[in-house]
């Protein structure tokens, strides 16, 4: 490949990318509400919003906050479930040529092997985020997200239910992200992905009650990129499996950061709504820094940090 034309496309534990740059849950809608703003086929891949078993509602509102450089959301996963994602999605995703990632979330270990099992028996599904980390609502997350044993068994469900490659989100708030890290990888995950949202808490001092009617939500945006950037350098430190670095990226040069960190692909969130189209600017600037720096490929850029 030529320095003039940096190779960008990743193999992110078996989905093959064009460009490491991917979309994170949460933030993207299921593609069709973006479809009219951003040329789909351009991004590295498309991750969804968390898919349960059966429908689920979410939190009461208000569910979303602005704060200092970020943004408080307590959404609550709503989702039309893995039935009315695959009738009314799955289909206007089909079309385009880009890798589906399916964010997917359960109350108990048998939901989430339900649904793994559920969604990978349909066509056009590249692979599945298992979220085990949302700080947003209140099933399951401290069972799942932060006890080493039951993040295990999860994994080890969800692994018996799919050949689908299995990308598990962890937790942000973990003094042991290694310990995680490494159990992703031993229970037979492809990748993994961090960090989720950060939970936080906004107040109005008029009313002195909770701004969120989930009382609590997950922080986002550029204020938790420091701690995402710490967090990815040290589970790369911990395993061989690729990892997706997440966590107030809003340009290139942020993208760029996470990869010398040791991230091999890169999900924008919360500029997503501010800004559609991040993610294509980032792939752009991510190409130029390449070329700036005579590297033909983006793999040599993974893990390049010199301490």
């Amino acid at each position: 490949m030529s320095l003039n034309s940096p190779d960008l496309s990743v193999n992110l534990g078996g989905v093959r990318m064009k460009n490491p740059v991917m979309v994170a849950s949460g933030t993207f809608g299921y593609g069709p509400e973006y479809a009219d703003l951003v040329d789909l086929n351009r991004l590295g891949a498309l991750v969804v919003k968390g898919i349960s078993l059966e429908p689920w509602r979410g939190n009461p509102p208000p569910r979303t906050v602005e704060v200092a450089s970020g943004l408080i959301n307590a959404i609550g996963l709503q989702n039309p479930g893995a039935e009315g994602f695959l009738r009314d999605y799955l289909p206007f995703l089909r079309q385009f040529d880009v890798p589906v990632i399916v964010n997917i979330w359960g109350r108990t270990v048998e939901e989430y092997a339900a649904v793994a099992e559920r969604l990978s028996a349909a066509d056009g599904l590249t692979a599945l985020e298992l979220n085990v980390s949302c700080p947003n609502v209140k099933e399951g997350r401290t069972a799942f997200g932060t006890n080493l044993p039951m993040f295990r068994r999860v994994l080890a469900a969800v692994r018996l239910k799919t050949r689908l490659p299995l990308i598990p989100k962890l937790a942000p708030d973990l003094s042991q992200i290694k310990a995680f890290a490494q159990a992703a990888e031993e229970e037979g995950a492809d990748a993994i992905s961090l960090i989720n949202s950060i939970p936080a808490l906004a107040i109005d001092i008029e009313t002195r009650r909770p701004v969120l009617g989930n009382r609590t939500g997950g922080l986002s945006g550029p204020a938790i990129k420091p701690i995402a950037l710490k967090l990815v350098w040290e589970a790369a430190q911990a395993v061989r499996i690729p990892i997706v670095g997440m966590g107030g990226i809003a340009s290139a040069a942020d993208a760029v950061e996470f990869i010398i960190a040791g991230a091999s692909a890169v999900a924008i969130g919360t500029a997503n709504f501010s800004e559609p189209t991040t993610a294509l600017t980032v792939m752009d600037g991510l190409r130029e820094y390449l070329i700036r720096h005579n590297l033909g490929t983006v793999k040599e850029l993974v893990g390049a940090l010199r301490c």
